[in-house]
């Protein structure tokens, strides 16, 4: 809808009020038991008095012409010849001009109405030029800032997947500040039963992340035939495209700026924010909200409010619960743990030296002799590197013997660090320990009489000088 459309609606409903209210004004003087004596009487009355206007904040006062005009209006059209004609202005500016200045919009879209302004005033002088905000309200008029070529909007039915597992829908949101420390929602929803295999708060939106998510949804609910994601950084990671092609998943971008396929994932979201996230908070100042402590903590209850009211409340547009319609298709065929080990593992390739050795970021390997000069594949977990399986043409040719240990996980794959432990103040006091010690060796050593040339600083069994002398 555009702005001119809104205003026009507006226009319609203040016109419906107006209608209804001269319709409420007029009620006493339309009993048809009334004489045309009584009904004058009633009509004056109502004229000597003020009535709250149709807003029902201003006073308003209406002469007895009006009156008697709106009860014949009443009696012979009903409602509808109550409701005000619209106001009918004659345009100041002649057809020629709106008509280019539409003309030059349409055959350039991309033309601002200042633009079109400059273009109008080289042609046909700044006298017949309407402003730039007339010419922008003409366009909007005429639906030329949303539909410059004319066709109307590109029309969506709604879909449905067809079984369970055939569509997941995944998506991230910021969620609360815990501790001082940003954290993530990640959701991933089952298109057809708008069950949810994983919803969980993340320290980082980033490929490992969504990964440990990923792998705890296939874990408990199977293999999904399509994964449908947005273009975020977290899901155009290679790591994830070997994921699904090893898991034989098809993995799905929407094109950028249309993202009209993911509205259930962003619906589920919109849930979550209003009915779990609003009462919830990591900070002190917000005593009305159950207060946070970790994200352990967080995500135990994300996964108690899933558990028991998402999943178990009627869905409006399926008219079933989230799990009676997952559990309607049955048990899924879940993959055994090795299969998703090696799924969910990364792989790098990388050449042998000549010394039978292979650096994977900053570790050494040592691997089979044969394999030296040949590039070879390795598949290793990101979370711990210690240990490596080096491939060769696609088969496993043994693990990698660590040489040198530079690194435990990989660059991207960052550990979540918890918060550090209070720091605990020692009291010591620095420069005072310097200056304590400086007047101890001062007292020690240092005989000031000496420098006047008195003997008074020989100690008291007369072996001063002695004591100089050591």
């Amino acid at each position: 809808m555009t702005a001119a459309d809104r205003e026009a609606a507006a226009r319609r409903q203040r016109a419906q009020e107006i209608a209804l209210w001269r319709w409420t004004l007029v009620e006493p003087a339309m009993d048809p038991a009334l004489t045309a004596r009584q009904r004058g009487a009633v009509v004056r009355d109502l004229a000597s008095r003020e009535h709250a206007g149709p807003d029902g904040k201003t006073k308003a006062g209406v002469s007895r012409r009006t009156l008697d005009r709106w009860v014949v209006a009443r009696r012979d059209g009903g409602f509808e010849a109550l409701v005000p004609s619209p106001r009918q202005c004659p345009p100041r500016t002649g057809a020629e001009v709106t008509d280019l200045a539409a003309g030059l919009k349409m055959e350039n879209p991309a033309r601002t109405a200042a633009q079109v302004r400059r273009i109008l005033i080289a042609r046909l002088g700044p006298a017949q030029v309407p402003t730039d905000r007339a010419l922008q309200r003409w366009f909007a008029a005429r639906e030329l800032t949303t539909r410059p070529d004319g066709r109307p909007p590109e029309a969506f039915g709604r879909f449905q997947a067809d079984a369970v597992n055939e569509i997941w829908t995944a998506d991230l949101m910021n969620g609360p500040v815990i501790r001082g420390r940003a954290c993530h929602l990640s959701v991933i929803i089952d298109d057809r039963s708008r069950y949810l295999p994983a919803a969980r708060f993340v320290r980082r939106p980033d490929a490992i992340r969504f990964a440990g998510v990923l792998h705890g949804a296939i874990a408990t609910c199977g293999v999904p035939r399509i994964l449908y994601t947005d273009n975020g950084s977290a899901y155009v990671d290679k790591s994830l495209q070997r994921t699904c092609a090893v898991l034989g998943i098809k993995l799905t971008h929407s094109e950028p700026g249309r993202p009209m396929g993911r509205g259930k994932v962003e619906r589920v979201i919109e849930t979550i924010q209003q009915q779990f996230m609003v009462e919830i908070t990591g900070d002190e100042d917000q005593p009305a909200r159950r207060k946070v402590e970790s994200l352990e903590e967080l995500n135990r209850l994300l996964e108690a409010w899933v558990r028991t009211v998402y999943h178990g409340r009627v869905h409006s547009e399926t008219g079933e619960t989230p799990r009676a319609r997952w559990d309607a298709a049955g048990p899924q065929l879940i993959p055994d743990p090795g299969r998703l080990r090696y799924a969910f593992a990364w792989s790098e390739i990388r050449l042998v030296r000549k010394t039978a050795t292979v650096e994977l970021e900053g570790n050494v390997c040592s691997v089979d002799p044969f394999l030296a000069g040949r590039k070879v594949g390795l598949v290793f977990d990101p979370s711990d590197m210690s240990e490596v399986d080096v491939y060769w043409q696609g088969r496993k040719a043994g693990t990698g013997v660590p040489q040198v240990i530079g690194r435990h996980s990989h660059p991207k794959a960052p550990p979540d660090e918890d918060d550090p432990p209070a720091l605990k103040l020692t009291g010591t006091d620095y420069p005072q320990l310097i200056a304590g010690a400086g007047a101890g060796a001062m007292t020690g050593r240092l005989r000031l009489s000496a420098l006047g040339g008195s003997g008074e600083d020989k100690d008291s069994d007369g072996n001063g000088q002695e004591e100089e002398e050591r």
